[in-house]
């Protein structure tokens, strides 16, 4: 089972992988752990990662970046209707059912992906880096989103790695998989029953700012509370320079960069260089690109303290997260024990600088700060799986935004409703709510502090609770219904029964019923019962912990049962892909991959006839110049040139079977110079091999005939057809070697190695098995009365008639006999 954790970030990915040696973050094709999340569509075939980000430039309008901000968002959405003008999101189009979608040109025809496809591509792309780095498939995993993802945005990340072929065992939030990287190893956490230790962690990553706060005891780690900015990242000081060398090159050289989407991508490509250089230089830099717009080049320069002035506003907004987590955990900066940081935009000074001065404490950086998230899950997975043994490690997580429900009443306007998880709440958790109705009702689940949210729509659904009937006697029925954030983060109504009321005809005792713990072993250990007084069917209201299907349970008091009947729910969450069109977008994206695949083969074959061509016209005149005539020569040379102008001219997009056909014509010329080359190469070991043979049975037959004891058993008419044998492949190898001495290289050899090795293989067998006869054995007379032994026979000991006869051993005087005697029997461990 494979054990896989993918960070799938703005900008970049990363992926671990758990193996007996402990969590190692692999490399793809490139040798580069570090994979672009860029995904570019060709006439032929789409490009994923570093070979798509190398086609931002050139194939711009087809190639997207970026685009995991866009989850769970409708083309209304004001954050989407902010970025349309950008220059690599400025072709989305709307779609009702499915948010948004991206436009491109896709096997030369007009194509619309939604953002799961997208993602799902990725994915698999990653799935791939992972699979060739373990050589298994890889199916399930635990993918990384930043803690401030909502419902929509988490349900749309699991329906693309489903579309991408995976299992993603959780959705783990970024901060949390740090926590878990950090905590994991720590040797030094105080015990449970001991105060916890508080650990800050921060990440500044290329598009989201994510803080939480954790306590660490020991195989513990319980989130405390998370704040975040999702649309402060490094990308904003990204922003900062490109903005200003934009307007100090529409000064300078009169270029208006932003009209030109090439122009701005390589100012965007350089101005990130130069942040990075930034960040360990304080001095002067260039920034320098060639033939920048109009065949111009530009050049500028920016130092440290510049850039930090005009980055003041943005800088200024590192603190208040920092300020509102240590609120919401009610905790002072004298509690917290260590502060780390993580994330690309983490490395700028300045950032550093604010966050140890706001905490009055030395930053820790123990963790990678690119790799940590892609670890914690990948440790993660490898806790949820059972092909890994793994220290135990509790994992509690905190619901981000406060979660509430409400119903239809006829009591309270017609609306009702109630805060069941209520901010930094533990997740995953389940609770079990009791109503009292007649007919079916429905719940519609929201997020109770919308301006908290950085997503419009505070819905997360509508829960419909079907089969609802009232009691025999007409009254409410009692309904219990359980509502799980689950590990992923995502709110569900997870199950609803009916508590039906039978009046029994005889007495029984009451009695008491066991009350037993969550299935999902994620239920706190506390029980809390909200009562509220509400009339006709809405009389109470409780938040409990208790089992959420049980079969059978028995409420007995005088004379009464209850029977707990399940009931159907309808699930109507606020985005979630429909079955058929997921099982679609999953087809589409198999015939993608299988397409890919096809083209990789038909690129590898042309590149074979690349490589023949020019592999072959070097050696024409170099190795192979000896092997070939003069004639030869100049037509396969023509033809090797030949074969060259038409792979760049009619042969640049052909068929793979076309590359395939044009390599054997190759081949057909050139093979022969190759395999006499080879045979020449070859042939001078194969006589040596041949000649050595010989020797030896000259060597036999010499000893034989001088009366050898080694041989006087052999049979003298073996010995001559082995002296017969011998001179006839020496005759045969003289004569081959003189007629090839004779012979040109640039033809083909009159004797092939293959001839002389059968020759060989021919000697051995007929003459080793006379060379190697053994003698015949010689039987000893057998005596009637084997005689006593008291001693060694033939010079060895029989130890266990020794020992049992000791009386013997001490007669012939072995002066060890009573160091023998006092040893104790042994045991071998």
């Amino acid at each position: 089972m494979s054990v896989v954790g993918f960070d799938v970030g703005f900008l970049n990915c990363y992926v671990a992988v758990a193996r007996a040696g402990g969590i190692e973050t692999v490399a793809n094709e490139y040798s580069d752990r570090c994979t672009p999340a860029c995904v570019s569509f060709g006439p032929r075939n789409r490009s994923i990662g570093a070979a798509a980000k190398s086609q931002v430039v050139t194939n711009c309008k087809n190639t997207v970046q970026g685009f995991k901000k866009f989850h769970g968002r409708a083309f209304s959405d004001p954050y989407v209707q902010s970025l349309k003008e950008n220059m690599l999101t400025r072709n989305k189009l709307p779609c009702l059912s499915i948010g948004f979608l991206l436009k491109v040109m896709y096997m030369e025809e007009e194509k619309v992906f939604s953002i799961e496809q997208v993602t799902a591509m990725l994915l698999t792309k990653l799935k791939e880096t992972a699979e060739n780095a373990l050589k298994k498939p890889v199916a399930d995993c635990v993918v990384s989103v930043p803690c401030y993802y909502t419902d929509a945005e988490r349900r749309s990340v699991v329906d693309a790695a489903q579309i991408a072929g995976l299992n993603c065992l959780r959705l783990m939030n970024e901060t949390t998989a740090v926590a878990l990287a950090y905590g994991i190893y720590k040797q030094d956490l105080p015990a449970p029953e001991e105060k916890a230790r508080n650990v800050v962690f921060v990440d500044l990553g290329h598009s989201g700012y994510q803080t939480s706060v954790c306590a660490f005891n020991k195989g513990k780690l319980k989130v405390l509370a998370t704040a975040c900015d999702p649309l402060l990242g490094g990308k904003d000081f990204d922003e900062v320079v490109v903005k200003h060398f934009c307007e100090e090159f529409g000064k300078k050289y009169k270029l208006d960069v932003k009209s030109k989407p090439r122009a701005l991508v390589r100012l965007y490509q350089e101005s990130e260089k130069l942040k990075k250089l930034m960040s360990a230089n304080s001095s002067d830099l260039p920034l320098n690109i060639e033939c920048f717009m109009n065949d111009i080049d530009v050049t500028g320069k920016m130092n440290r303290a510049q850039f930090e002035e005009m980055c003041a506003d943005i800088l200024a907004r590192v603190e208040p997260p920092l300020q509102s987590l240590l609120e919401q955990a009610k905790l002072k900066k004298e509690d917290i024990y260590a502060v780390e940081i993580v994330g690309g935009a983490s490395r700028i000074p300045a950032v550093k600088e604010r966050i140890s001065k706001f905490f009055g404490k030395e930053l820790s950086t123990t963790l990678n700060a690119d790799e940590a998230v892609a670890r914690g899950c990948a440790l993660q997975c490898a806790i949820l799986s059972p092909a890994f043994k793994v220290r135990e490690f509790s994992i509690t997580d905190a619901v981000p935004y406060p979660i509430s429900l409400k119903w239809h009443s006829a009591a309270e306007d017609g609306v009702s409703d109630c805060e069941v998880f209520p901010k930094n709440h533990a997740a995953p958790f389940s609770k079990v709510l009791t109503f009292y109705r007649k007919e079916p009702f429905s719940l519609e689940a929201y997020y109770s502090s919308p301006n908290e949210l950085p997503y419009p729509d505070p819905t997360i659904g509508q829960f419909m609770i079907q089969k609802v009937v009232p009691q025999a006697s007409g009254e409410s029925s009692k309904v219990k219904v359980k509502v799980r954030v689950n590990i992923h983060g995502i709110f569900s109504v997870s199950s609803a029964s009916l508590v039906e009321v039978q009046k029994s005809d005889e007495a029984e005792e009451p009695m008491e019923t066991e009350q037993a713990a969550d299935k999902d072993g994620e239920v706190s250990k506390m029980q809390t019962d909200q009562d509220e007084q509400l009339t006709q069917g809405e009389a109470q209201k409780e938040t409990e912990e208790k089992t959420p299907r049980e079969s059978e349970e028995m409420e007995v008091r005088s004379q009464i049962k209850t029977k707990v009947l399940e009931l159907p729910i309808e699930n109507n969450p606020q985005w979630q892909l429909a079955n058929d069109m997921l099982n679609l977008f999953v087809e589409n994206e198999g015939k993608m991959i299988m397409q890919d695949k096809l083209e990789k083969e038909r690129n590898d074959a042309k590149n074979n006839v690349e490589e023949y061509v020019y592999e072959m016209r070097d050696k024409l005149h170099g190795m192979l110049e000896k092997f070939v005539s003069e004639t030869d020569r100049d037509v396969l040379s023509l033809k090797l040139e030949d074969t060259e102008n038409w792979l760049y001219e009619d042969g640049e997009d052909q068929p793979k079977q076309v590359y395939i056909d044009k390599l054997a014509e190759l081949k057909k010329l050139g093979q022969p110079i190759q395999d006499r080359y080879a045979e020449s190469e070859e042939r001078p070991k194969a006589f040596d091999e041949l000649g050595k043979q010989i020797q030896q049975y000259m060597k036999f037959i010499e000893a034989y005939k001088m009366k050898d004891e080694q041989y006087d058993h052999l049979d003298e008419a073996d010995v001559n057809k082995v002296d017969k044998l011998n001179n006839d492949a020496m005759i045969w190898m003289n004569s081959a070697m003189n007629q090839q001495s004779k012979q040109s290289l640039a033809v083909d050899p009159s004797v092939k190695v293959k001839d002389i090795k059968a020759k060989t293989r021919e000697l051995f067998g007929a003459c080793n098995p006379i060379v190697t006869k053994p003698k015949p054995k010689v039987e000893l007379p057998k005596e009637e009365t084997p005689a006593e032994q008291n001693g060694p026979v033939d010079g060895q000991e029989k130890p266990q008639e020794a020992a049992a006869d000791k009386g013997t051993t001490e007669a012939a005087g072995n002066p060890a006999s009573e160091t023998t005697e006092s040893k104790p029997d042994m045991d071998l461990d």
